[in-house]
This record gives C-alpha cells, sequence and structure tokens, in this order.
C-alpha cells in the first residue's frame, strides 16, 4: 500500500482533474483501471479521514489497522476521498470484533453525506446486506446467507458504476441492483453496535468487481460493449484468449492454467463463460494466505464448464490406478483458494484436493465425472464446501465402487465442513469419510439417489448410501462426525451409517426416508441421535447398537406421514443465494419439531 505522503498526491490529482474536465473520477467504463486512492494504516494515522461518531484509532493486529473501539456506539463512521467520485470500486478488510444485536460492521460508498451513503454490512445473524441509507430509512438492494464470526477477516468491495451498485465478500456476490440514492460520494468505514477492525482500503476508478451468478444461469459469452475492465489484481480467461495476452478484459488470457502461473496472493482469476478443454488436469499448486487468498471464479453471470473428457484416464483402465498429479480435471495442492461459480465435468475425478488447507469450495457444479466429483485427501484442514452440486459422477475403473458425489477420505485435518450440498445419482455413496481421521461438520445438506447402476457397468459394485460417515480396515479409527439437519432419501443402500466407525458421532434433527437398507445404521459406534426422524425405510429404521439418543421417531413412537413426499423444490433451482429452497418436503404431518427443515 502506499505511505500517506503519496495518498494525499493521489487525492490532490483527483480533485484537480475533475474540476479542470469532470473525467478522472467517474471515468468512461472502457478506460483502465487506476488506483487513485489506498491505506494500509502504516504510517500509524487517520489524517485523510473525517470521523462521525465512535473511537477510532491506529492499532496492531498483526500489522497496523484502524479500530473502532466503542461497542456501545449507535453509528461510528470515518470518510475519506472526494465528494465528486461517481464511478468506482471501493475494497476493504473488515473483521468484527462484537456485534451485538442489531449490529453491524461495514463498507460506504457514494457518501454524500454522513447519513446518505451505500452501504455493505457484516449483521449480526450471519448475513449480509447491501444497502441504500438515506437517513433512518435503509433498503436493501441484495443480501446473502453467509457465516459472519467476530475474529475472522471478511474482504469487502462495493462498485459504484453509473446506477449499478455491486457489493461482494470474499470476491462472492451480496447482491445487485440498479439505484439512484447517490450519484457520487466518499468512502468510509462504519461500526453501529460493534467493535472492528479494517485494513487495506483501496479505491480504483474504471473497474467492476467480478460476481457469481446462480450455477444454473447461461448468458452471453461475450461482453456488452459497456462491461468495465476487471478490478486491479484480476486476470480475466476467456475461450477467445491468447496466452500471451496481459489477461485484462479486453486482452483475456486464453487458459486457467496460465492464469495460476500469473497470479499473484490476494488475486483473482475472472473466468468468462463458455467451455474450457484442457487435455491435462489443471494444476493449482501456489499457496495464497489467510489475508490474501486467491480467487478462481466465473466472470459475472457467465456459465464455465470445465471439460475434462480429453484428459488422461477419462475414463482409466478397469482396475486401473489414477497417477497423483492426474487426479481431477482440476488438481489441487494449493492452501487459501476460493473456488466459485464454475462447473467441472467428464474430469479423472472433478476435483482432487491433496494436503490442501482452507480453500472455499462455492457454489460448485460437479457432474458425470470418472470418480468422485469433489474428493479431498491427505492433510487437508479448514476447508469449507458451500452449495455444491455433485452428480452422476462414476468410475467405470472400478465398476462403481469409489465414485462419491463428495469424499473427504484417507486423511486428516481440522476444521473440514460442508453446508448446503446436494449429491445425488452417483454411483458409489452421496458423501463419504473413509479413513478420514478428523471431525467432519455436514449440514443443511441432502443425499438422494446414489448407488444404482444407471451406466451398465460391469459387476457394478458401488455401495449407495446416502451419508457415509466413517470406516476403514479393522481396526477402524474412531473419528465423531457431526451431521445435523440433512436429508437422505431413495438411496440403494442406508441414509446414514456410521460405516464401522466406533467413535461417539453426533447426529442431530436428520431424515431418512425411503431408503433400500436402515435408515440410520450406527450399531457398530456409540453415536448421540437427537430429533431424527426415520421412515419408509427398506431395513430398519434405526439400527441402534449401541448408540442412544433422544426425541427421535422412534423414542417417540406411533406412524409418522409427511405434509409432502415431492422433492421437486429441494431438487430444483437453487435460490438466490445459492441455498437450498425451503419446502415441506418430508415434514411431519403432525407438526412434531423431528427431522430436517429445508
Amino acid at each position: 500500500m502506499r505511505p500517506s505522503r503519496q495518498r494525499r498526491l493521489a487525492l490532490v490529482l483527483t480533485a484537480v482533474l475533475a474540476s479542470a474536465a469532470a473525467l478522472v473520477v467517474g471515468l468512461a467504463t472502457t478506460a483502465s483501471a487506476a488506483t487513485v486512492f489506498s491505506d494500509d494504516f502504516a504510517d500509524g494515522d487517520i489524517s485523510d479521514w473525517s470521523k462521525s461518531g465512535g473511537t477510532w484509532a491506529v492499532v496492531s493486529d498483526g500489522s497496523p489497522v484502524v479500530r473502532q473501539s466503542n461497542s456501545g456506539s449507535e453509528n461510528a463512521r470515518i470518510f475519506a476521498g472526494s465528494t465528486s467520485w461517481t464511478s468506482y470500486t471501493v475494497q476493504a478488510r473488515v473483521k468484527p470484533l462484537s456485534l451485538g444485536a442489531g449490529g453491524h460492521a461495514g463498507l460506504l460508498a457514494r457518501a454524500s453525506g454522513s447519513t446518505r451513503y451505500y452501504r455493505l454490512a457484516l449483521l449480526a445473524g450471519n448475513q449480509v446486506q447491501l444497502q441504500a441509507v438515506s437517513g433512518s430509512s435503509v433498503t436493501v438492494l441484495g443480501s446473502a446467507s453467509r457465516t459472519v464470526a467476530t475474529g475472522t477477516w471478511y474482504t469487502l468491495a462495493i462498485t459504484v458504476d453509473g446506477s449499478t451498485i455491486r457489493g461482494t465478500v470474499d470476491g462472492a456476490p451480496v447482491g445487485q441492483a440498479t439505484n439512484s440514492l447517490s450519484s457520487a460520494g466518499r468512502i468510509g468505514l462504519q461500526t453501529a453496535y460493534a467493535s472492528a477492525s479494517f485494513d487495506d482500503v483501496r479505491v480504483d476508478t474504471g473497474g467492476t468487481a467480478p460476481t457469481t451468478p446462480p450455477p444454473t444461469t447461461v448468458p452471453p459469452t461475450t461482453p456488452p460493449v459497456t462491461t468495465a475492465p476487471p478490478t486491479t489484481g484480476t486476470l480475466v480467461v476467456a475461450t477467445t484468449g491468447d496466452d500471451a495476452n496481459p489477461g485484462t478484459l479486453t486482452r483475456p488470457l486464453r487458459t486457467i492454467q496460465r492464469a495460476h502461473d500469473l497470479v499473484q496472493p490476494g488475486g483473482t482469476i475472472a473466468v468468462r463463460g463458455g467451455t474450457y478443454a484442457p487435455n491435462v488436469t489443471i494444476k493449482i499448486l501456489k499457496d495464497g494466505s489467510s489475508t490474501q487468498p486467491i480467487t478462481l471464479i466465473n466472470y459475472q453471470d457467465e456459465r464455465v464448464i470445465i471439460d475434462g473428457e480429453n484428459m488422461p484416464y477419462t475414463p482409466g483402465a478397469v482396475d486401473s490406478s489414477i497417477p497423483r498429479p492426474d487426479r481431477g480435471a482440476l488438481h489441487v495442492e494449493g492452501d487459501w483458494w476460493r473456488f466459485v461459480g464454475l462447473e467441472i465435468i467428464n474430469g479423472p475425478y472433478g476435483i482432487f484436493g491433496m494436503d490442501t488447507n482452507n480453500g472455499r469450495y462455492e457454489r460448485l457444479i460437479t457432474r458425470n465425472n470418472y470418480e468422485s466429483g469433489l474428493h479431498l485427501q491427505g492433510s487437508s484442514a479448514g476447508n469449507q464446501i458451500i452449495d455444491l452440486d455433485s452428480y452422476g459422477n462414476r468410475d467405470p475403473r472400478k465398476n462403481g465402487e469409489s465414485a462419491d458425489g463428495l469424499a473427504i477420505k484417507e486423511g486428516s485435518g481440522a476444521g473440514n465442513v460442508v453446508r448446503g450440498a446436494r449429491l445425488w445419482n452417483n454411483a458409489d455413496d452421496g458423501f463419504d469419510a473413509w479413513l478420514f481421521l478428523s471431525p467432519i461438520v455436514i449440514e443443511n445438506s441432502v443425499a438422494y439417489g446414489n448407488g444404482y447402476n444407471r451406466w451398465n457397468l460391469p459387476h457394478y459394485t458401488g455401495d449407495g448410501n446416502g451419508f457415509k460417515n466413517g470406516g476403514g480396515t479393522d481396526p477402524r479409527p474412531a473419528v465423531n462426525h457431526l451431521t445435523r439437519n440433512s436429508m437422505a432419501w431413495d438411496n440403494s443402500a442406508s441414509g446414514f451409517i456410521d460405516n464401522g466407525n466406533p467413535g461417539t458421532l453426533v447426529w442431530e434433527r436428520n431424515t431418512a426416508w425411503d431408503n433400500g437398507k436402515d435408515g440410520f445404521n450406527v450399531s457398530r459406534s456409540t453415536s448421540r441421535l437427537t430429533g431424527n426422524l426415520s421412515v419408509g425405510n427398506g431395513g430398519t429404521n434405526a439400527s441402534l447398537g449401541s448408540s442412544t439418543g433422544a426425541g427421535n421417531s422412534w423414542n417417540l413412537g406411533g406412524s409418522w406421514t409427511f405434509v409432502s413426499t415431492d422433492p421437486s423444490t429441494i431438487t430444483g433451482p437453487r435460490a438466490a443465494d445459492g441455498s437450498i429452497p425451503t419446502s415441506s418436503f418430508l415434514r411431519p404431518s403432525n407438526g412434531a419439531e423431528v427431522g430436517a427443515r429445508l
């Protein structure tokens, strides 16, 4: 980041040129991106900022940051920049330290007054909102469900381009809207009933931030003439590009691999719409960092397909093995990466991660691959798999015995989380944690239709469990996985199974229905089951062994019917924020608080 003296010079130049020709700030969208303001607070002061409320000071948080420490302040703000700024992207890292009821920490753009601006806010209750604020009136322009944890850094960005307002958090979209509240104004940082740290504030003109649409959107593969160039730090890839190009919107690269080789920590690879069919696996081998993750994302609302059909081992011969470097259309060994809005098909595995940590796999589709759709292995910790759709994956080389929708197996690492996954019609299991030695959290997910030979594979051996939470060669390791608020139906084997895992697994508010074998098979563990619902399965509804629980349908007794057995809402298009749509599917007719709620 630039030191304070250079910051002031940039502001002076901007103001002079704006008053002279009204051309610098609010540049035509065909102009190149330029950084007109930045502050990393390394000079120890906030003399370039004006304060309104709160207690603001530069402190050390690994590096210098500005902190608002009065958690009781109703409206604490600091502002910087010029009131003549029109079209720009403002970005900052934000770490909420406390969030009271109704509190928020956020970033402001086009502040035409102390109470009139656009705001991107991290809210208590795991929500992010893009808002237009005019005094006490707040209009929500976009929102997204997102874990908002105190003590965690988030990168917030607002792009204001004419009347179009966009917001992203860590590169993922919060919303986009057309609004005329404010046509020009300063930037700002803000808290309300919260304390927070802020760092690495930057303003770029002539650029827009890449966003991610629902994966079903199929827009044009060429940009409209008004599309602005990407923000500084972004490399663009397009099917019409050339790897000799610099990677701008007008001169994009041709391959994701070349973009990987060029990108730096904190950078973004924005991939234009179309199908990419490399003849070798794409290798993700470099690292980002906790403060500067690397993002691979589909550009704006464009559908990106990575097709591995031309790669080796698609499919592999029967009983063959795939060399480690060739596993996956996307092969990941780097740390601190974000993969957003991509569709991976026909690969030797869809995505294969080995010894990879702190990745975020968000709103991906992994379908029709020749092994598991998404597979993490080895020493892999802190990975988040959010809103994954993985289906139709099969493995002719193993006659269906290995291809899962999602596998986190044969390794260890704390902090791996699966949320909002839909795993269906895979040859083996929906989810498989075979020989993974650290607890995994699975929640708000569904698995259905797994374990049927839809490909006429000879000597078919697919297992067909919805959620397989363990396993290995005897003695099998004891691992305390947690599964909650999830559903399994129409799988050829069990809905939920410990698979010989002798640990104390936790199963909370899950639903098993119409599976070929048991609803819950936890007979070889000391599991704890609470509030689960199991009805109409081919085996027993609950094979418990030494496992215990309370408030489950088999504890409560009686007959159980459902409000609906039509899954079409849950299995149809996802909601705008990427979540599984809410429905009455498999909710008990008697209204009992038992089973999953999706």
